[in-house]
């Protein structure tokens, strides 16, 4: 098993399990950690991450909750297979949270429907966003 690279940034106000499955889970769903991988051991990143064994251990929790990783009791934990559809629903929820604070903001600085249209229609062609 290869190791792992995860940084933990103890300046940052984010918790570090929370720091631990949001690096796993980009690692997960860029494709840099496949379906079915071995994921390192809660004690062995832990070591490697000089923090305690319980912190890893919630990361790898909250990571199974949400889908990204399964257990296999006295073998380890291991990338889950993706549900594109579930990954695809919860995107769309974060799009309409932030569409809905666009929208608001927005009216705040009174701009137009068409003048946001033009603004994303701009930002694609600079930025190939769509």
């Amino acid at each position: 098993m290869k190791k792992t690279n995860i940084t933990i940034n103890n300046m940052c106000d984010e918790p570090i399990y929370e720091q631990i499955s949001q690096q796993l889970k980009d690692k997960i769903l860029s494709g840099e950690l496949a379906e079915n991988a071995p994921l390192p051991s809660i004690r062995m990143l832990a070591k490697d991450l000089r923090i305690s064994v319980i912190t890893t251990k919630h990361a790898y929790e909250e990571l199974e909750r949400q889908g990204f990783i399964y257990t296999i009791a006295g073998k380890g934990s291991y990338v889950a297979k993706r549900n594109l559809e579930l990954e695809r629903e919860k995107n769309l929820c974060e799009i309409e949270e932030l569409l809905t604070r666009l929208s608001q903001l927005s009216r705040q600085c009174d701009i137009s429907e068409d003048e946001l249209i033009e603004m994303l229609k701009t930002l694609n062609e600079e930025y190939k966003i769509i």
